[in-house]
């Protein structure tokens, strides 16, 4: 498998990545971040649905600044919508609130795909303070390399390169519009932890400021990952378990599909 996604330029690919890699020790900072991410769960009846959604923004340290809830009977046409909408409402009650909002996941993905028509309102809440940051724990970009016909997303081929921390150079994509530049970059922050992507809105970002942030993650990082986007998944996580307490509450529990999410 792994000659397969080799390809006939792997090694032009993998010297392309050495280039681009700059080694950089961060050192800890004192900064206060918070960390947001959404969940959702449904299970459908005899033309019925249950559906919940959640959004948190918590601090590292365990303090909840947001925690919304949504939850119905009927039909929701795209609850990840609906969850992503709420983590834009979340953001937005945050940036006032801390030095550092974390966001979970991809800023291409929310501007290009998930909520695009709130690309707008996105871009109004993080030109406020310029402090929200989109973080991925993986990522199936294939930007950097696609010239040299790269098989494989751009993190594949950082990971091959090196294992020590530091980030790839600034990578600027403008082919969304003016309004709507992602500069992003590929961070390791501590020996041998996994790679992470960083996405931040426009092209004024330079390496000196990934540095800085580099150096406010690695404060209450924990294996490489912010501890604040781990606090913001295990507490707006909706498991099955939860969604089967809604379907007792409400008395469901003996209709047909409701032994689906019982268990």
């Amino acid at each position: 498998m792994l000659s397969i996604l080799k390809g006939p330029k792997f090694d032009q690919i993998l010297q392309k990545a050495r280039d681009n890699w700059i080694e950089f020790m961060p050192t800890k900072e004192e900064v206060v971040t918070a960390g947001i991410d959404s969940s959702f769960n449904n299970t459908k009846f005899q033309g019925i649905e249950l559906w919940a959604t959640t959004a948190v923004s918590v601090k590292s340290n365990g303090e909840i600044l947001v925690d919304l809830h949504k939850s119905g009977l009927g039909s929701a046409d795209d609850i990840s919508s609906v969850a992503s909408k709420m983590e834009i409402e979340a953001c937005e009650k945050t940036v006032d609130e801390v030095d550092m909002v974390l966001m979970d996941g991809s800023l291409h993905s929310q501007l290009m795909t998930r909520q695009a028509n709130l690309g707008s309102t996105i871009v109004r809440i993080m030109k406020k303070k310029d402090n929200v940051v989109f973080i991925a724990k993986t990522s199936n970009t294939k930007k950097q390399f696609e010239k040299l016909g790269s098989l494989a997303g751009d993190i594949f081929y950082y990971n091959h390169v090196t294992n020590n921390p530091g980030f790839s150079k600034i990578f600027v994509e403008k082919k969304y519009g003016s309004d709507k530049i992602i500069s992003s970059t590929f961070v390791r922050l501590s020996d041998s932890t996994p790679i992470i992507k960083l996405e931040f809105l426009g092209d004024h970002h330079d390496e000196s400021e990934i540095k800085s942030i580099m150096n406010k993650l690695y404060k209450t990082s924990v294996g490489g990952y912010p501890y604040a986007l781990k606090l913001a998944h295990n507490n707006c996580k909706i498991s099955d378990k939860e969604l089967a307490k809604m379907v007792s509450l409400l008395g469901l529990s003996n209709e047909i599909g409701s032994r689906e999410v019982l268990g």
